[in-house]
């Protein structure tokens, strides 16, 4: 699919998806027909084989792009405090798909705090190009606009690497009415929108609210502001979560709509539209 910016969600599969998805010969094959990019999220709790990363790489065309995350070994056990020959070996078993690989997600976690800072500068320092990262923070002090806040963010400038920009909003203002929801307030974070402008992509996490319309509110300004970065020749990554992601391609779908009034040439998503789509409405 041809879209002037990277869209996707934290997963390439769901049985909810099979009424949306177009026919294909397997859920990823089904899914990169309607989406360009996808979360590695995958990676985070267990390193695939080489050989699943091989037929990964069959399934997607050259344009798609996967931001796998670096496994929680490295990211939040260790909290990057780890050995060249560890990360090397994690870039080993996922070479083969080299040529789509978009920013990598380090996502660190909230003990991750500005006393780790020099281990996450070493950690991007030694990734081998062109590789590169994008990095979440979780901390409460990278949120306060203090001097901790600043020292990361001229960290990041100084070598043009994008900080994730998590919104949960949407999500923290749903009532805790099903276990999907509580689930994810439990394990998202409630963090302010915190935006680095650097000429690295932007990553924008998007966590809606469990009634789909709700979240147009919500998604409004990030139409401005996606519209204004593709109009401005930059091609930022989207990612659209729910509570129960099995909702996830109706939300991308609702956002995509949107885009397409702000900016007419976006797009629309390749869905099947054979079928009935229930829950956009």
């Amino acid at each position: 699919m041809t879209l002037p910016y990277f869209l996707g969600c934290p997963q390439w599969q769901h049985p909810s998806w099979n009424r949306l998805l177009p026919a294909g010969n397997t859920p990823l094959a089904r899914y990169s027909q309607v989406f360009n990019c996808v979360e590695g999220n995958t990676t985070f709790y267990a390193t695939p084989t080489q050989a699943q990363c091989r037929q990964w790489r069959t399934q997607v065309s050259d344009d798609f792009r996967f931001l796998l995350k670096f496994p929680r070994a490295i990211t939040h056990d260790q909290l990057l405090a780890v050995t060249l020959g560890e990360v090397r070996a994690f870039l080993e078993v996922i070479a083969p798909l080299e040529d789509v690989l978009g920013p990598f997600l380090l996502q660190l976690p909230a003990a991750f705090g500005p006393q780790h800072l020099d281990a996450l500068w070493r950690f991007i320092d030694n990734l081998p190009a062109p590789l590169n990262c994008a990095v979440e923070v979780r901390h409460p002090a990278f949120f306060t606009k203090g001097e901790e806040e600043r020292t990361l963010n001229r960290g990041l400038r100084a070598r043009n690497t994008a900080r994730v920009c998590m919104d949960s909003r949407a999500l923290f203002a749903a009532p805790a009415a099903s276990e999907a929801i509580r689930d994810a307030q439990r394990k998202k974070p409630k963090v302010p929108v915190h935006l680095l402008p650097v000429e690295a992509p932007q990553v924008v996490r998007f966590i809606g609210h469990s009634e789909l319309e709700t979240n147009r509110q919500y998604l409004a300004p990030w139409v401005d502001r996606v519209s204004s970065w593709i109009e401005s020749g930059y091609v930022p990554y989207v990612f659209i979560h729910m509570p129960d992601n099995g909702d996830a391609v109706s939300l991308a779908q609702v956002w995509q709509s949107m885009l397409l009034e702000k900016l007419p040439g976006a797009g629309a998503l390749a869905l099947d539209t054979q079928r009935p789509q229930m829950g956009l409405f």
